[in-house]
């Protein structure tokens, strides 16, 4: 595998902490996705592009946006993998390749608005100032 191939699956492990080993491939957490049918890609697939190191593919598809992050899958898993985080990490990555990642506190008055939560504000400020 070369060098940025395991460099990015390293990043997508160490951000979503999730281990693909211990996926089993029994396709529970695809059955169980909203979005199945609207995806190239399924749930049990993106763990095993992880695992393969084939995210520069994953990355590309559109399956990464139709990803609802209910976490269906999460809770369906019998071997506690959680693709639904995979997704998030892998757009986390797509993010910063495009060098978008970055918030900072300067950046909060601009996105105020009197009907946000303001939990959505610090929910965006955790995860894209990593």
């Amino acid at each position: 595998m070369s060098d940025k191939k395991e460099l990015l699956k390293e990043q997508i492990l160490r951000t979503s902490g999730v281990n693909p080993l211990k996926c089993m491939r029994c396709g529970k957490c695809s059955g169980t996705c909203p979005s199945y049918d609207e995806m190239e890609y399924h749930p049990h697939q993106f763990v095993y592009m992880v695992e393969t190191g084939d995210i520069e593919t994953l990355m590309k598809s559109e399956s990464v946006y139709k990803c609802l992050s209910c976490f269906a899958c999460v809770d369906r898993c019998p071997r506690g993998v959680e693709p639904a985080k995979i997704i998030e990490a892998v757009r986390l990555a797509v993010i910063r390749q495009k060098e978008r990642d970055r918030m900072t506190s300067n950046d909060i008055p601009a996105k105020l608005d009197p009907d946000m939560p303001q939990q959505a504000l610090m929910s965006a400020l955790r995860k894209y100032s990593k």
